[in-house]
This record gives structure tokens, sequence and C-alpha cells, in this order.
């Protein structure tokens, strides 16, 4: 009996702690008092050690017995754990995203920044037929404007959407470089948008990577989404 109670015990104390990491590691990141993978991986980790935690309490209830604070806690911490890691319903592990898998746009000032020295930053040929089925729905933009025109409307809604900054126009070969930040943990993903003539009017491609990490959870694919919505609400589709 002592030797369950301490194993209680010992579970409560384990469930308190990794319900305070998965609660301490965005909170750090989004201070920016820690690095964002930093804080990413207190909450991953803390996520897991609280599901077992979790497990145990419901173990201990099937048996009868109660359960302490600190698996309550890890309750409510898995719950809200499995919620965050599975609410876009994409679980694709790649984190590179294109409108044009025949020609990505590449990351020409990008591949200049500090933060990707040493990166290869070419579209992995491998994450082709993964975007196929998960996302078949990005597509290359279609505005009725000539490609200069284009390109500054191309800036101005980048420089509009959330949490972007807009960090090289290049005229010459049509392209727009930006950075976009998430809000909870600061992880910063290159996105580079591409104008080519079409015609009379243009054709804009978007490639959106993150810089950290195998899988995103589907943030880049829904960042081309908005960008390309926006981009089309500002400047008539042509078909």
């Amino acid at each position: 009996m002592a030797n369950g109670q301490k194993r209680s015990g010992v579970m409560d104390v384990v469930g308190l702690v990794a319900s305070l990491s998965v609660v301490a590691g965005p909170l750090l990141a989004w201070l920016r008092l820690v690095p964002a993978i930093v804080g990413f991986y207190l909450f991953l980790l803390g996520g897991i050690v609280a599901i077992v935690a979790s497990l145990s309490a419901l173990i201990s209830t099937a048996r009868g017995r109660g359960f302490g604070f600190g698996r309550a806690m890890a309750l409510l911490a898995a719950l809200a754990f499995l919620f965050a890691a599975f609410r876009t319903g994409d679980a694709s592990m790649i984190n590179d995203y294109t409108t044009s898998l025949e020609d990505p746009p590449s990351f020409a000032y990008a591949g200049s920044l500090p933060a990707n020295a040493g990166r290869d930053l070419a579209y992995p040929a491998a994450f082709a037929d993964t975007q196929r089925t998960c996302c078949a729905d990005l597509r290359t933009a279609r505005v009725a404007a000539s490609p200069a025109e284009a390109l500054q409307r191309a800036e101005r809604v980048a420089a509009a959407m959330p949490n972007w900054t807009v960090t090289k126009v290049d005229p010459g070969a049509g392209t727009v470089a930006a950075v976009a930040e998430s809000v909870l943990f600061g992880f910063e993903d290159d996105i580079v948008i591409r104008v080519r003539p079409d015609g009379t009017a243009s054709v804009v491609d978007v490639r959106s990577k993150s810089r950290q990490g195998r899988g995103d959870m589907g943030a880049n694919a829904a960042r081309i989404r908005g960008y390309v919505t926006a981009l089309e609400a500002g400047a008539p589709a042509v078909s």
C-alpha cells in the first residue's frame, strides 16, 4: 500500500511538472524569453509526459482509486496539447509548400540571410507528392495586370498580411521576399512571391518554407491560401 501511494505521489508530481511545461513553453517563447524551438520542445515534452500521467490517472480511476491534483492538471494539459497538435487536421510531415510544383520560386534573397546560412533552400522533390495529396487546392494566382503593376500589388498585399515583414523587392526578378513570424512561439518562415507575364495579364506564384522543424501542421499551406485570396480580392482574377 505504501509503495502504491508513493508511486501515486510521484505520478502526481510528474503530472504537475508536465502541465507546467505545457504552459511555460509557449508562454516563454511568446514573451521571447527563450528561442522558439526551446519553447516548442518544452511544450512537446510536457504534452507527451502529460498524456502518460493522464493514462495513469485513468487507470487509477478504473481501479477505484483516486488521483491527486498533479494528475488532474495533467489531464487538462494533455487535452490542450492534443487540441493544439491536431486542430489543423494536417499532419503532413513537410514544411515547404508552393503554388508551382513544376517550377517552385527560389529563395534567392532568403538564402543570403544569416539565419539561413548553410541551409539548403531548394524545394525537396520528395515533398511534391505529399503536397498533391494534402493540399491540391494550392494554386497560382492570375491577375489582370501587367507584371510591374502585379508586383506592386503583390508587395502591398504581402505588407498587409498579419505577422509578415517584406524584406526585399526585386523588380528585375519580379519577386517579393518576406518573413512571417508565428504569434505564439515566434517561429520564422521564409516566403517568396514571384510575378511573371501571362499574355496581357500576370501569374503570381508563392512559396512558404519553415526555417525549423520537419512538419508545420499546415501553417505554410494556410499562409499561401490566405495570400492568394487576399491578392485576388484586390486585383481582378483572370481565368
